[in-house]
């Protein structure tokens, strides 16, 4: 990743989608040749002179103090994920130069956290990586994402399903939501690990084969995505209404636990009893029987 160029683009996009009035600052008359905030505006709104705003805006940003990103925050309105995203692209770009890209070995998943996963019997579950590859789920987990861990495009991964699954529009029931939002993750991601060869593969793939990711990306809009609801269309139960909460496991960098709940009472609730008993089903039928003799 062109940490420079990330830095011009992400500080564009945010300028321009402020108005002056947005701002606070007088609305002039006539005609504005740019889209939102000009870089003396936003410079004034920062107190900074328009001389240094523009090289941050041309990516000269290495030994911006995080006092000037947290006037330059404020003055681009920006929330907590793009304040974050600001300070991960000004920081990587003030790092030591020249680094070559780093392949992360795949972590594994303790057995203690399969435990606590398999513990969960009425909660579906798993455990990704910062890339969003599922490294591990219980059996209501398996079976709640069976379409993306059968998918063709493997490793499982939300992202890759997504964008290269044709069923996913029909499994993800606010599909271009969860499509948005997989890129604003991945957006974070690779600014908090710009060196990450192999996150910057997974974009390139989807980059090269999705013209609805390559869009988005474009925009730079970046979002965590901690807690929420998620609605799908399962093949064997219909569909379903489900909270999650995303749960980072302190032991282990990059890991967390994405886990889903449906509220008690509710159809969701039965529809997710009854995946629970078809997934026992199907561990049943996978079994091999034995005969005395």
């Amino acid at each position: 990743m062109d940490t420079r160029s990330e830095i011009r683009d992400f500080l564009t996009t945010r300028r321009a989608r402020i108005s002056p009035e947005e701002a606070g600052l007088p609305a002039y008359g006539g005609s504005r040749r740019v889209a939102g905030l000009r870089r003396e505006e936003v410079a004034l709104l920062a107190g900074m002179s328009v001389d240094y705003y523009t090289r941050l805006e041309r990516g000269n940003a290495r030994g911006a103090s995080d006092s000037v990103l947290e006037s330059l925050a404020r003055a681009l309105q920006l929330d907590e994920a793009e304040r974050a995203h600001l300070f991960d692209l000004v920081h990587a770009a003030s790092a030591a130069t020249a680094r070559a890209p780093r392949r992360a070995s795949r972590p594994q998943v303790r057995p203690a956290v399969q435990r606590i996963l398999d513990s969960m019997t009425t909660t579906p579950a798993y455990v990704r990586n910062h890339r969003l590859d599922i490294l591990a789920a219980n059996r209501l987990g398996q079976a709640l994402f069976a379409p993306v861990f059968d998918s063709p495009a493997q490793p499982a991964n939300p992202a890759r399903f997504l964008f290269l699954d044709s069923r996913a529009p029909e499994f993800y029931l606010d599909w271009e939501r969860q499509a948005q939002d997989i890129v604003a993750m991945l957006r974070s991601q690779a600014g908090r690990s710009p060196d990450d060869k192999a996150l910057s593969d997974l974009i390139g793939e989807l980059a090269t084969r999705s013209q609805p990711f390559r869009t988005w990306w474009a925009a730079h809009n970046v979002r965590f995505h901690r807690s929420g609801v998620k609605r799908f269309h399962h093949p064997v139960v219909g569909d379903l209404t489900l909270a999650f909460e995303a749960l980072d496991l302190a032991a282990d960098d990059n890991l967390r636990i994405s886990a889903y709940t449906a509220e008690p009472g509710t159809p969701s609730a039965d529809a997710l009893n009854v995946l629970a008993s078809w997934a026992a089903t199907m561990d049943q039928a996978a079994t091999p029987t034995t005969t005395a003799g």
